[in-house]
């Protein structure tokens, strides 16, 4: 029986396999038609990144509606409840059937569909996308800087298609409402936008952007600036 062998990647260097894009010219023109993808790709992760956190948020915000249904229910369906308030009449007896039924319908409802369990695991697909979003800015950032062949650039944008491959088969489905608020979010609310003054008000003043003007502001001697 004849071993395994790899197909596709032609060997060089006594069987040492070839970067797949080792025919890539590293030109302006390669640079930006792959700049052009990451930032594609890019949005489209951002994107994904919010509509999973807007969709934990919308099923929390229904969970915590259906617990306060059950509660309510389970508290006028007791029989010192309505008797208070109904008495003991025909009319009270039909309102309490109406409302254990409801609560029996919202527990099987709840037990078939753990939103809070729902919830966590979009929160978690939501991190899981943190982490690609943020690797796709450093490569872009790399890219225009750069510091990188271009070979290396497409080897982690290879990579990172894998990995966000991984992170949809184990997502939980979204939903257009959830995109909607997402869309909302980012393009309106001007969510993940930062101005220059808003960065500074987390950085020392080392760091800060307007430092420069700051320092180039001249002072009378007295410590009073001109």
């Amino acid at each position: 029986m004849q071993g395994s062998r790899k197909i596709g990647l032609p060997k060089i260097n006594g069987g040492r396999y070839m970067d797949p894009h080792f025919q890539t010219d590293d030109t302006k023109v390669s640079r930006k038609v792959l700049e052009g993808q990451l930032r594609e790709c890019f949005g489209r992760v951002v994107y994904s990144h919010k509509t999973h956190e807007k969709c934990a948020d919308i099923l929390l915000e229904k969970w915590a509606r259906i617990k306060l249904a059950q509660i309510g229910c389970a508290t006028i369906s007791t029989g010192g409840f309505i008797v208070t308030i109904f008495g003991v009449d025909k009319a009270g007896l039909i309102i309490g059937t109406i409302v254990s039924t409801l609560l029996l319908v919202i527990n099987a409802y709840v037990k078939d569909y753990d939103l809070g369990e729902i919830a966590q695991k979009h929160k978690n697909s939501a991190c899981d996308l943190w982490l690609i979003r943020e690797r796709y800015l450093s490569l872009i950032t790399d890219l225009v800087m750069g510091e990188r062949p271009i070979e290396s650039l497409q080897r982690e944008r290879d990579v990172l298609q894998t990995d966000l491959h991984a992170i949809y088969q184990g997502a939980p489905p979204t939903n257009t409402n959830a995109y909607h608020k997402a869309q909302d979010a980012l393009k309106n609310k001007e969510d993940l936008t930062f101005s220059d003054k808003e960065i500074d008000a987390f950085l020392p003043t080392e760091l800060k952007r307007d430092r420069k003007q700051s320092d180039g502001v001249q002072s009378d001697g007295s410590g009073r600036k001109l």
